[in-house]
């Protein structure tokens, strides 16, 4: 890759963004404040060789299949279902993420959402703004010793865990995946014998065939009376219509939502949802994360990675590649990255190569995942026949070097 690469942010990155990448020595970088539908978003990025994007970006198959410069994706958050990471795996597009740096901030969230629905915070405000005092404790409630239920304990939702337990809560959880819990967290083995118990129920699960509509008429049903559900996850894992039956029907007391099947794709476009209207929601604009110190630890997370990448071709924390960790390699070498299809006498055609042209390797790097191979190889010369060569051996992906 070259060393100054066309970069494209995109949906409003922090302004630590450009500045960081400048200090990297990346001075090609165009900053757009939104997202843009598909054509456009095409014709912005085809000469871009790296992209970041968030939550609003969708880059599908059809997309990247036009996108013969790019290298790498960035997503300025903890999920990417919205890149397509089969297509990207195929096309040789290495995506990265943050799965660590803005659990602090959606944990917070998280119990700041269970405090303000045990007191009614939402009601009563927006009745003191209209001239309406409803200073009352009907169904307001401590929420010590009162049960929280997590759905996926991962990263952010450990947090959660924590706090929620500093606060006198018990905290029991359902994973399917093997998982260590911490403190006096209680796992659960069905989903079931979690929604009976429950007060509180968080939902913290990626977007997975799975994990659509988990919470739907069965589940409900199993709740307790005048539960509170609180989803901050992914939109698609609970049945919205069904939520809205059983928030008016009072079997769910209050429920609280940062993720809605349709989101805005900038400031100015309308929002709207089914749950709009209902003084027992509190609907917030998918804002876990929308913390100063959560945006900024996500800029160093994956621009390190990044950065990493894009300088010795290093894949640690690739979410579709192999990963590999490297370190930079000698000045008077060449190294090149060769992705190709599992297939095995692939390698000794690379090797094959080096040996007919008289090029000695230093040393070689492999690494393998789910039919993808990762070859990174340290070579004291190189050249533009070399590497045609290289990307023509049937079965290769990419071929690609640095000098």
């Amino acid at each position: 890759m070259k060393k100054n690469p066309k970069i494209l942010l995109l949906e409003g990155l922090a302004k630590t963004a450009t500045d960081n990448f400048e200090k990297l020595g990346f001075t090609d970088v165009t900053n757009y404040t939104t997202s843009f539908d598909d054509e456009e978003l095409i014709e912005k990025i085809k000469d871009a060789e790296i992209v970041w994007i968030r939550s609003r970006t969708n880059l599908t198959r059809e997309i990247l299949e036009k996108l013969p410069n790019l290298k790498t994706i960035g997503c300025f958050c903890i999920g990417t279902n919205q890149v397509d990471l089969e297509a990207a795996k195929e096309l040789g597009i290495n995506v990265f993420n943050a799965p660590f740096s803005n659990t602090r901030s959606v944990a917070e969230l998280v119990i700041w959402e269970i405090i303000m629905l045990s007191r009614w915070i939402f009601e009563k405000s927006t009745s003191a703004h209209s001239g309406w005092w409803l200073k009352s404790a009907i169904n307001s409630y401590e929420i010590k010793w009162k049960t929280l239920w997590i759905i996926g304990y991962w990263n952010i939702w450990k947090q959660v865990s924590v706090l929620a337990e500093s606060m006198w809560m018990n905290v029991i959880f359902f994973d399917p995946l093997p998982t260590l819990w911490i403190w006096n967290a209680t796992k659960k083995e069905s989903l079931e014998d979690l929604l009976k118990e429950s007060d509180f129920v968080t939902l913290h699960v990626p977007d997975l065939v799975s994990t659509r509509n988990m919470i739907s008429t069965k589940e409900f049903d199993l709740m307790k009376n005048w539960s509170f559900l609180i989803n901050a996850s992914r939109w698609k894992v609970v049945d919205i219509e069904e939520l809205k039956n059983n928030l008016e029907s009072g079997k769910i007391l209050w429920a609280a939502l940062d993720v809605f099947p349709e989101e805005p794709k900038s400031k100015t476009e309308k929002f709207s949802s089914p749950l709009q209207g209902l003084y027992n929601v509190i609907l917030t604009p998918h804002i876990g994360w929308s913390t100063i110190e959560a945006q900024n630890n996500i800029w160093l997370e994956v621009s390190e990675k990044l950065f990493n990448y894009v300088s010795h071709w290093s894949t640690i924390g690739s979410v579709n590649l192999p990963q590999i960790s490297l370190k930079k390699h000698e000045e008077k070498s060449v190294r090149i990255e060769h992705i190709h299809k599992n297939i095995s006498w692939i390698l000794a055609e690379i090797n094959k190569i080096f040996w007919e042209n008289n090029i000695q390797i230093i040393s070689q790097f492999l690494e393998t995942n789910k039919g993808i191979w990762y070859v990174v190889l340290d070579i004291c010369e190189a050249n533009d026949e070399i590497l045609k060569q290289l990307q023509n051996i049937k079965g290769t992906i990419k071929a690609r070097l640095i000098k």
